[in-house]
């Protein structure tokens, strides 16, 4: 809220590459010149900016609320041949910068070149009209104008002028201007969601089907039991699933890597819901960072999450080195994605971007690591092994495992695994089109809604996906179900990186290592994570799947 005549700051952010939306430069990389005002109230910036590479630096313009400002110089360029050179590179390279007033982000562009390519001209006057509503800021407008050539030896005159118009725009309202409903509310849109809600009702039929089927045969089977004479016992009992029934709850290879990716997944699923639940009821992306600080307070704050989970299922399977899978499940995710971001960091320091990350900040992420997630994960971990940590399966687990009969190739765990993924990718591969194009493109994702029911959409198809793959490994007597049911739902991974390639030849015209790799990078650690996320949905699900088939049979 201002005064009268009460001093309003513009902030100048960052400038850079339009086709590349996180190459970004200090606004004063480029030879701009600096307003001669000085003085000004402090400025604090959050985790959330510091990690997203806003630059803020005051412009120097002298704005007073309510208080007009007739076209006015504010600055000279001495332009000599280097200064030109960066502008002439900035032009040709379509460099745009970004601004703030009261948060509200103003997007203005550098220049323009002639239609030959061979004289560029620089916007030396920046037209500013401000939108009032009471004593509030409501709307922001800039006009670039004053196109003046790029001749060396020469001087520059930037100006600006301010004109404050009253609004009726509601304070509350003010950033629906910068959201595209025609985009996001699209008929594909719509039509995406019902197409997925069919697929649900589809395959919630057909695993009813299949428990319906199996446990009625199963029971019907026993009913006649009774009537029957030994020889007939003999060959026509035991076979599919039945047979397995000592060996299915076995623990799994790997114990200590697997009930560690269960943990995380189970963490990443109550982080993505609860950062979904937020954001439909804040309005995050009114705030600079503010949607990445929440996700990371989020992160840090369900860390019970993961140490329950993996540290009950390893305790289960009969695990003795707790302590070991506890730090492996801690810094799994925050190794992946500060390995990732590490990695990105030297190109970033290397194109001297504002998306290097400052070392403060460095080591403020190592402190929520070692000094909040590490000790809830403990937390949640002694709670899961003394709450759920005791092996109480339906079947008693054979000495000897059995061997695995022959079978054709298609059941095979591995095409198992690579066919498991294609469904849930199906359920979401529309949202994800409208998430990259929010990410990496200049669009506001707002539509929170959808994503919730996309999420809910994805654990359903993915849970029914998992159990149809379980149900026929068990009916090929195949008992090493706890991976098979992981793998094939995160293999959804897979088929969201490779839609990435395709978004980023096609849809996309970035170009230039630094981008590049950012892009790869981190469309990495997202696909990653969704996978370890999916795989342990899909996990529980089938647990609980083998668990009810198994208690409801009648072992001799």
């Amino acid at each position: 809220m201002y005064q009268d005549k009460e001093e309003v700051v513009l902030w100048m952010n960052t400038v850079g590459p339009y086709h590349n939306r996180q190459e970004t430069y200090k606004y004063f990389s480029l030879p701009f010149c600096v307003g001669s005002k000085k003085s000004i109230s402090h400025y604090h910036e959050t985790l959330g900016e510091a990690l997203q590479g806003v630059e803020l630096e005051f412009s120097g313009l002298d704005i007073k609320f309510k208080d007009d400002v007739m076209p006015a110089t504010y600055c000279e360029i001495d332009l000599d041949k280097e200064k030109r050179d960066a502008f002439v590179y900035a032009i040709k390279n379509h460099y745009w910068y970004q601004m703030y007033i009261d948060d509200l982000p103003i997007w203005g562009i550098v220049g323009e070149a002639d239609e030959n390519g061979e004289d560029y001209y620089l916007w030396t006057y920046k037209k500013l009209e401000i939108g009032f509503n009471g004593n509030r800021i409501v709307d922001v407008n800039l006009t670039s104008e004053g196109k003046v050539k790029l001749v060396p030896n020469t001087k520059i005159q930037m100006s600006y002028s301010v004109k404050w118009k009253k609004s009726d725009v509601k304070f509350e309202d003010r950033f629906d201007k910068y959201l595209d409903p025609s985009f996001f509310q699209h008929r594909i849109h719509w039509f995406s969601i019902f197409n997925s809600f069919m697929m649900v009702i589809f395959l919630v039929g057909l695993v009813s089907m299949i428990l319906m089927r199996t446990l009625r045969k199963d029971y019907a089977r026993y009913s006649k039991e009774e009537e029957m004479d030994d020889m007939d016992r003999d060959l026509g009992d035991e076979y599919g699933w039945k047979q397995v029934h000592g060996d299915v709850f076995r623990p799994s290879s790997h114990p200590l890597i697997f009930s560690s990716l269960i943990g995380s997944g189970c963490q990443i699923f109550a982080v993505s819901l609860i950062v979904i639940i937020v954001a439909m009821i804040e309005d995050l992306y009114t705030e600079r960072g503010s949607m990445l600080s929440t996700a990371i307070f989020v992160y840090a704050a369900t860390s019970p999450v993961n140490g329950y989970f993996g540290g009950s299922l390893y305790a289960r399977q009969g695990g003795r080195r707790w302590i070991k899978q506890m730090f492996i499940g801690a810094f799994l995710i925050p190794a992946m994605v500060c390995g990732t971001a590490f990695f990105i960091n030297f190109i970033a320091i290397y194109y001297h971007a504002s998306r290097a990350i400052p070392f403060g900040t460095m080591v403020a992420v190592c402190c929520i690591c070692f000094f909040v997630i590490l000790p809830l994960n403990l937390v949640g971990t002694i709670l899961g092994r003394n709450l759920s940590g005791q092996p109480n399966f339906p079947c008693r687990v054979n000495a000897v495992p059995r061997p695995i009969p022959e079978k054709k190739w298609f059941m095979e765990p591995a095409v198992i695994v690579c066919l498991g993924g294609i469904l849930p990718f199906g359920s979401i591969f529309i949202e994800m089109y409208f998430i990259f194009t929010s990410f990496w493109a200049y669009k506001i994702y707002y539509v929170y809604g959808f994503m919730m029911l996309v999420l809910v959409i994805l654990c359903i198809v993915t849970v029914c996906v998992t159990i149809v793959c379980t149900y026929f490994l068990l009916n090929a007597e195949d008992y090493r179900w706890q991976w098979t049911s992981f793998l094939s739902a995160a293999s959804t991974a897979i088929y969201v990186y490779m839609y990435s390639f395709y978004y980023y030849f096609f849809k996309t015209k970035m170009y230039g290592l630094f981008q590049t790799s950012f892009y790869f990078g981190y469309m990495a650690v997202f696909s990653t994570a969704l996978g370890i996320m999916c795989g342990a949905i899909g996990y529980m699900g089938t647990s609980a799947f083998v668990r009810k088939i198994y208690t409801n049979v009648k072992i001799d």
